[in-house]
């Protein structure tokens, strides 16, 4: 069976007891898929980007769509139902190679048309491989109203928009960014690293929060993605906006990101959501336990996150996030619980992914054959 088909439920001795939504996964940049398994340069956040580009400056629209296409199969044999793909390579062909790649496994994507204009702040010289993300703004309100029209109507496709940081788009852009698809969901990177916040704050006296609030680009439909080093009037301010906040557990350790304060957001309105981001693995468990175990690190106290909260999160309010109601269901196994959370049971088998073919072996790890062995499928 097809990752993402219909069809009858897998026999298994154990059977299961109850169906759940499947899992939303509300940040991710699918290419960072290939940089798994690599030994990358630099003790930071910053030396990670160098390796980073140099898989960006290599794809076409052929490769990226076979490297997308293996990573959204991996996704469906995770259990995810959506995708919030934060897209800013820009060739034309691109965005339709990671939106039909999402359709090719039965994946409902939401593809994030990212606005990015400038190396930083201080008006630095653009990294040759950051010339493939930038688009001038009236370039890319055109490039997004014309995928917007192109996906008006196909199922499972959202197109939405996305700032990529404050460091990447002018301040006086910032406001015509977020009203170039006021309906659509909007997501923006924010305070993911203290250096960021050090940068927006010598440049305009504001926090990043600040300064994106000043620009109306928080409320309801808007997602913070990261939000790990925030000021108390930072989390005020995401949580009576309405909007999402959305956590990416295993990247953020990853690159050393830091804890950020999802109860403290919770607790202010907003909604906290997961992501896996770089892909360091793809497991809405592991994001969902993530979350909690972090929580219970940087506090000191175990009663952070219920499992209803953490259900929440990585489903109902991930989908919500992206633009979806929830539809895909998935099975669970009977009396499996692993910090607050029940392990799956997915449909479809490791034969049905297909690593990407035309990276250099020596530079990509493409070991998704051994994925997982056995899954189940909505019925």
């Amino acid at each position: 069976m097809t990752p993402g088909t219909t069809g009858d439920v897998v026999p298994r001795t154990r059977g299961t007891t109850s169906r759940v939504p499947a899992f939303a996964n509300c940040h991710s940049h699918a290419f960072h898929r290939a940089l798994r398994g690599r030994a990358l340069g630099g003790g930071d956040f910053w030396g990670w980007r160098d390796g980073m580009y140099a898989v960006a400056g290599a794809l076409d629209a052929d490769l990226y769509h076979r490297l997308a296409k293996a990573t959204f199969a991996e996704m469906r044999l995770a259990g995810l139902g959506s995708v919030g793909e934060f897209h800013y390579l820009h060739s034309p062909d691109l965005a339709d190679a990671v939106v039909e790649a999402a359709r090719a496994v039965g994946l409902r994507i939401c593809l994030l048309s990212t606005l990015y204009e400038r190396a930083g702040f201080s008006g630095e010289a653009l990294h040759p491989t950051q010339e493939r993300f930038v688009l001038p703004l009236p370039a890319w309100q055109h490039r997004v109203s014309s995928l917007a029209s192109r996906y008006a109507g196909v199922e499972g496709v959202v197109i939405g928009t996305a700032i990529h940081s404050v460091r990447a788009v002018a301040p006086d852009h910032l406001a015509d960014a977020a009203a170039t698809l006021p309906d659509a969901p909007l997501h923006v990177h924010v305070s993911e690293q203290p250096a960021e916040n050090e940068a927006c704050l010598a440049a305009t006296g504001r926090t990043p929060v600040q300064l994106l609030a000043e620009a109306g680009v928080w409320g309801p439909r808007t997602t913070a993605v990261h939000a790990t080093h925030l000021t108390a009037d930072d989390i005020a301010t995401l949580g009576a906006s309405g909007g999402y906040v959305c956590f990416c557990p295993t990247t953020e350790a990853e690159l050393a990101d830091g804890i950020g304060p999802s109860v403290a957001l919770r607790e202010a309105g907003a909604r906290l959501t997961l992501g896996s981001d770089s892909h360091t693995v793809i497991d809405p468990f592991a994001e969902a336990r993530g979350l909690a175990m972090h929580e219970r690190l940087a506090s000191g106290r175990r009663d952070g996150w219920t499992a209803d909260q953490l259900w929440r999160a990585a489903t109902t309010d991930g989908h919500a996030s992206l633009g979806f109601a929830v539809t895909d269901t998935v099975g669970l196994r009977e009396s499996v619980q692993t910090s607050g959370m029940t392990e799956p049971l997915w449909a479809a088998s490791a034969a049905d992914v297909e690593p990407p073919a035309g990276l250099d072996p020596a530079q990509v790890a493409a070991d998704l054959a051994a994925v997982i062995d056995e899954v189940w499928s909505r019925a």
